[in-house]
């Protein structure tokens, strides 16, 4: 069946397009609750009741744009809407001079690298993730998780720092290698 014809189905709420819609995005989607998740308990979660929240508004997709970009919105939206329920997110006023600190070593596994963007406190973590790994903008970060674009800035230089004194500080025996 094609998408259209499963946002149809989804629209009128039949459960065998719901599912059909389920097997064709829960794999992306997942990835995007990992990125933004503590733990794999945790995205598991994020993922169940994203899709409830996009079957609610699946009505409300317009059909411009790809039906890709709308649900991984929705999904981004509400897994910091968890965070910002919990209250996590302490003001950081003092801005780091060294925003721009690089992270590379071609020795490190993706799976490797996720798992200590995971340990990242949840502030650092999903201004990270926002700003590196879905583009948003510090103003757009800023707007999204209530707080000013000096503190995404902020926020983001600590994690990049974290991120790299933790691939400093490990032995290089210890490090999953790319296969």
């Amino acid at each position: 069946m094609s998408l259209p014809l499963i946002i149809k189905g989804c629209i009128e709420k039949d459960t065998k397009s719901q599912a059909q819609l389920y097997q064709l995005y829960a794999g992306k989607l997942f990835a995007v609750c990992l990125k933004y998740s503590k733990n794999y308990a945790e995205a598991q979660d994020n993922l169940q009741e994203g899709f409830l929240l996009i079957f609610d508004k699946i009505e409300q997709y317009s059909q411009k744009g790809s039906f890709d970009g709308w649900a991984k919105r929705l999904m981004i939206n509400y897994v910091l809407q968890q965070y910002r329920k919990t209250v996590f997110l302490e003001l950081v006023n003092d801005v780091v001079d060294d925003a721009n600190i690089e992270i590379e070593d071609d020795n490190l596994s993706l799976e490797f690298l996720l798992k200590l963007v995971q340990e990242l406190p949840d502030r650092y973590r999903l201004v990270f993730n926002l700003y590196v790994l879905d583009d948003y903008s510090h103003k757009e970060i800023a707007e999204m998780l209530g707080i000013s674009t000096g503190t995404s800035k902020s926020n983001l230089a600590r994690a990049k720092m974290i991120l790299k004194d933790k691939i400093d500080g490990l032995n290089q025996n210890n490090i999953p290698s790319v296969k």
